[in-house]
């Protein structure tokens, strides 16, 4: 019987006794390998197993990913990926930006210039635990903000970078013919020239309300949340004929948590504790581009 599921480990240092463990873990729980690969960089590796599981349901994939984030070493994880789903003609990408797609928090380089970074870090980190109702703390946050010159955003904007590897992510999908897309609680004034320069084919964020100038403290129209997120996955990957097993979904905090679920398969990356414990994978290490070898692109 031909592979149905395939297991990818990556990080800094993957140990042959690490791999070793995994091999036994897979086995373990009725899985048969039925080939093996490695690949990467110098940045990280990557050790690709492919497995023959007989009938796995949804409930036995979700048991078997649990078994092997249970026994990962520390500095190496695991992601188990449908074949269905690294196979597909066409896959879309959806990503969160801050702390995602970015390295930074944009609200949080914002509050600085108002002299409120500290406070308003607090609260985005709250928020992103899900101790807070996002919207309700966007508002707040954004509030700080009120009477800044609209100048801040570009000087905002210089201070913005990239993920390690987001670029090189991006880049890998389109150049397969796959749609990626962001979907952000930030600010569509930040992001609309990151958008553009990667090329991506969707992208939507907040827009900043600006006034003769100055910023309101406020934000134009419904807040992009966490059910924004995923309506906005399903939308997009109805637009381009995408099944939404054949999604990908990346994000770091409690306000991904629905578009992580609805897609193929959900990563947390680098992210809070709540979003790992659900999430199908996880990358606990900086390079945004370890999805590309989850997701066989």
């Amino acid at each position: 019987m031909s592979s149905n599921l395939t297991a990818v480990s990556y990080g800094v240092n993957l140990s042959p006794s690490e791999l070793e463990h995994l091999r036994k873990v897979l086995s373990g729980s009725g899985a048969s390998l039925t080939s093996e690969s490695r690949s990467g960089d110098e940045r990280f590796g990557v050790y690709t197993i492919s497995l023959a599981v007989d009938g796995a349901t949804v409930a036995d994939l979700s048991g078997l990913r649990r078994r092997v984030a249970d026994s990962a070493a520390p500095g190496m994880d695991t992601a188990i990926v449908a074949d269905t789903l690294r196979d597909a003609s066409r896959k879309l990408l959806i990503m969160d930006v801050d702390s995602t797609l970015i390295q930074q928090e944009v609200i949080e380089l914002l509050a600085a210039h108002a002299g409120k970074r500290e406070e308003v870090a607090a609260v985005t980190e709250a928020a992103m635990r899900g101790e807070l109702d996002f919207a309700q703390s966007l508002h707040a946050r954004v509030a700080v903000l009120a009477g800044l010159p609209a100048a801040v955003v570009d000087d905002v904007r210089a201070e913005v970078r990239l993920s390690e590897g987001a670029a090189e992510l991006v880049a890998a999908f389109k150049a397969a013919g796959h749609a990626v897309a962001v979907v952000s609680g930030g600010f569509n004034q930040i992001l609309r020239p990151i958008a553009e320069e990667l090329g991506l084919d969707y992208w939507i964020a907040n827009e900043l309300e600006i006034v003769d100038g100055f910023l309101t403290g406020k934000v134009l129209g419904d807040v992009i949340d966490r059910a924004a997120k995923e309506k906005y996955l399903r939308e997009w990957a109805a637009a381009e004929g995408i099944d939404l097993e054949h999604t990908i979904a990346v994000g770091d905090g409690a306000n991904d948590l629905d578009m992580l679920g609805a897609a193929g398969i959900g990563i947390a990356f680098n992210a809070k504790p709540a979003v790992r414990a659900v999430a199908d994978a996880a990358i606990n290490m900086p390079y945004l581009d370890a999805v590309r070898h989850i997701a066989g692109v």
